[in-house]
């Protein structure tokens, strides 16, 4: 792959994309156009392809997923989530020591190092996790693996999920994912405004270096501009296909040879680690759904272990409370972000009392 010319392998990871992509969809699987993707780049990667998805492209697709979420924000949702919120605290600390209890056993039981177990099982803000595992004595090759890892599989379950499940049709849903009709003339100046938010929206959570700032920002600013009366999010279905596209691939494209290589003695482990730490979740969404008799679908997206724009992507194609599940994976986001150094260094803690 390597000897193959950059062109050819956008070529390649493209219509490999769209071969899994279109089958996927015409059998009605949520976020066919991220599952696709994700799984040709992890291929392509996999196969020595050199080529990497752009990060203008991956935060633009983060940014339309945002504005998409915005379009379904309404005072009403809100409202509800407020009401709701010491169950959805419950479940982030839910979330939050499910990750701590799996990555303790990792450094109590496994073979990985302390503290990259400790980075390695954190809940979510996968690329920040990564990010800062390097300043804490951590091994970023191993983390970006256990992360992205969980991420690939978060995303397969969860649409899985999603697809098997017959939820109740609820209004959000309706209003994120069908499609736009064509666009007139007030409708091309409304994406037009629409897509400067997001730019700008973007632009500016990169800017102030906001985790997942790309994704939140655009959809803030969308809201409360929507809810004012000053904007009309508007955006067309194949543009967000092509933000799920980039994020999927972005995402399969993470990997390579190199990696998996260096980590294949330590898989069975993080296997185990991924698969525990999303069957704790599921528990936190059956909590859920008997405290606050959400449909099951809902909370579960909710609780799913990180990947907030993936999450976001089958949410939005889905019957779950788009709003509610973005609430939720937005808060954990933050805490995780927050805590998640302290965590680390406790864990790595143990780990060299372990040594001891």
């Amino acid at each position: 792959m390597k000897t193959i010319r950059p062109a050819a392998q956008w070529a390649l990871a493209i219509g490999a994309s769209l071969t899994l992509a279109l089958p996927l969809d015409r059998f009605a699987i949520p976020a066919a156009f991220l599952v696709g993707p994700m799984m040709a780049g992890i291929l392509c990667a996999l196969g020595g392809v050199t080529i990497r998805l752009p990060r203008g492209a991956f935060v633009a697709g983060q940014a339309l997923i945002g504005c998409l979420i915005a379009r379904a924000i309404t005072a009403s949702l809100l409202t509800s989530i407020v009401q709701s919120w010491p169950f959805m605290v419950a479940a982030i600390l839910g979330a939050v020591a499910a990750s701590t209890l799996v990555g303790w056993l990792l450094v109590r039981f496994g073979s990985l190092p302390g503290s990259t177990a400790a980075w390695g099982t954190s809940a979510g803000a996968a690329s920040a996790m990564v990010a800062m595992s390097q300043d804490f004595g951590a091994d970023p090759l191993l983390v970006a693996m256990m992360q992205y890892l969980r991420v690939i599989f978060v995303v397969l379950t969860a649409s899985l999920v999603a697809g098997l499940w017959l939820g109740p049709e609820h209004p959000v849903s309706g209003a994120v994912a069908a499609a736009p009709s064509p666009l007139a003339g007030a409708s091309i100046i409304s994406l037009i405004e629409t897509l400067a938010v997001a730019a700008a929206g973007a632009w500016l959570g990169l800017r102030l270096k906001i985790p997942a700032g790309g994704l939140l920002v655009p959809m803030t600013v969308a809201a409360l501009l929507q809810g004012a009366g000053y904007l009309t999010v508007t955006l067309p279905k194949g543009l967000l296909l092509l933000g799920y596209g980039a994020i999927g691939l972005s995402i399969g494209l993470r990997f390579s040879r190199d990696l998996l290589r260096s980590t294949m003695r330590a898989i069975p482990e993080m296997l185990a680690a991924t698969f525990a730490l999303i069957g704790l979740c599921g528990v936190s969404a059956w909590v859920l759904v008997r405290l606050l008799h959400t449909d099951a679908l809902t909370a579960y997206l909710a609780t799913s272990p990180g990947g907030l724009d993936s999450v976001a992507i089958i949410a939005a194609g889905s019957n779950a409370d788009v709003p509610f599940v973005l609430a939720l994976q937005t808060l954990r986001l933050l805490v995780v972000v927050l805590i998640g150094p302290f965590l680390a260094k406790l864990l790595s803690k143990v780990a060299k009392h372990k040594k001891q």
